[in-house]
């Protein structure tokens, strides 16, 4: 299961306005195809993918905990 969110352009801006929070994370690429998905820390998981990946896009849902958030990837 993806998620049900408009994808974002994955930038500098986008990565701020990510919540502090724990959460799952998809990467897109531009056709806006999911290439990978993550969960963890928003800022962290992004600002990596940011740093070092190659997605062009990203979509995210909030976890309440660490553990939900692996679970969401699990499920996904």
């Amino acid at each position: 299961m993806t998620l049900r969110k408009r994808w974002q352009s994955l930038t500098r801006e986008t990565v701020g306005r990510a919540p502090e929070a724990y959460g799952l994370v998809e990467f897109g690429d531009s056709d806006g195809d999911v290439v990978e998905a993550a969960a963890g820390f928003l800022p962290d998981v992004l600002r990596e993918e940011l740093a070092y990946g190659d997605a062009e896009r990203v979509r995210w849902k909030r976890a309440q905990s660490r553990a939900h958030a692996e679970e969401l990837l699990d499920e996904r």
